[in-house]
């Protein structure tokens, strides 16, 4: 073991742990079928994998990109026009398939004022990360944005700078690794034009013996801050870091909540300010490891080491660890819509595109009457 891991160990993790025991209660509305939408079914020869999710800023509009197979080829798509109700298929190029891996779609801003929705995927013919353009509600073709070896696509995009900018944060194989096997490091990149062109990767954590991946950003209520939520694929005990100044540096790792221990961190705000994040289940002790889960609280209960408030049981998954990767998006009506990839039945049906349905109101009620 090296040094790095026994200190982290010992002088991070343990003291940690043992300060947060106590479980959070959990409301489980995975068997409540009415908040659920299937988006795309599986059947016994197509599993649908790794789905991200936009809304536009009309509040209703909302567009849905994953795979064919376990990070497999990108090229379904789907829009809704009703807040995630009802999708309808979208056209895309046919070198989308070319592209693969956890396709992620953002609404990026650019300095010039306009907004584009841009889906980005893992990896392409030229083992780059590759985008791909929405004019109008008109797809363009997947071209690789020069960024080597990824094999993840960007897991988190945020504008900085008063939005001059836009940071973007994603994971990747620690280059010339000879050491560890399936080592992974957190990079991140630069784009000046609203997403089209972005800066040559640069690693912002790199941590010998653990695997930290899929960073999650989201900015501090006050404004002032970014929260940085990590996967770590070693120890499976989630990590974050901040920032104070945009993104140029990062503090060192600490623990996230155990409440928060899992995979692929989502996180979106409430109008009363509240956080709900929602992820895989990954904890080692979790009455719900595996599955589907929101955790709602406080940006200030994650740095200051609290558990938060609940956690929800969204969906339940009938192929163990295999769902996550998900949408979260809030309504003006404040109902979040969580869209994920799934076993969604015990059947022979492989994964499903699924989105759940809740609001804070009513969950802060049915947790309350426990």
């Amino acid at each position: 073991m090296t040094l790095s891991k026994i200190l982290l160990l010992t002088g991070l993790l343990v003291p940690f742990i043992s300060k947060n025991k106590a479980p959070l209660p959990v409301l489980d509305l995975s068997g409540d079928s009415t908040r659920q939408v299937v988006v795309a079914q599986g059947t016994k020869d197509i599993y649908n994998g790794q789905p991200t999710t936009v809304l536009m800023p009309d509040g209703k509009t909302m567009y849905c990109v994953w795979t064919y197979g376990h990070g497999g080829k990108c090229g379904p798509a789907k829009k809704s026009t009703d807040g995630g109700l009802t999708w309808n298929n979208q056209w895309v190029p046919a070198n989308w398939s070319m592209a693969a891996n956890c396709p992620a779609i953002y609404l990026l801003p650019g300095p010039d004022g306009q907004q584009r929705v841009v889906a980005f995927a893992g990896s392409g013919p030229q083992h780059q990360m590759q985008q791909a353009v929405m004019e109008g509600d008109t797809w363009g073709p997947m071209k690789s944005n020069g960024l080597d070896l990824t094999g993840m696509p960007f897991c988190t995009i945020i504008p900085i700078d008063g939005g001059k900018r836009l940071l973007g944060m994603t994971n990747m194989r620690r280059p010339g690794e000879k050491v560890e096997k399936k080592s992974c490091i957190v990079v991140q990149s630069i784009s000046e034009d609203g997403g089209l062109t972005w800066s040559p990767l640069r690693t912002v954590l790199d941590t010998m013996g653990l695997k930290p991946c899929e960073p999650e950003v989201i900015r501090s209520p006050s404004g002032k801050q970014l929260l940085c939520m990590i996967r770590e694929n070693d120890k499976h005990i989630s990590l974050y870091m901040l920032s104070d100044d945009e993104g140029k540096t990062w503090s060192a790792i600490k623990p996230l909540p155990e409440g928060l221990w899992g995979d692929r961190h989502k996180a979106k705000y409430s109008a009363d300010g509240r956080m709900v994040v929602v992820f895989r289940d990954t904890g080692k002790e979790s009455t719900t490891k595996n599955n589907y889960m929101a955790w709602v609280g406080t940006y200030d209960d994650i740095i200051n080491g609290r558990p938060g408030q609940y956690r929800i049981k969204l969906l339940h998954s009938y192929k163990t660890w295999d769902c996550g990767y998900s949408g979260i998006e809030l309504l003006p009506d404040q109902t979040f819509v969580a869209t994920t990839y799934i076993k969604y039945r015990p059947d022979e049906n492989k994964n499903s595109i699924i989105s759940t349905r809740f609001r804070l109101a009513e969950t802060d009620r049915l947790i309350a009457q426990q």
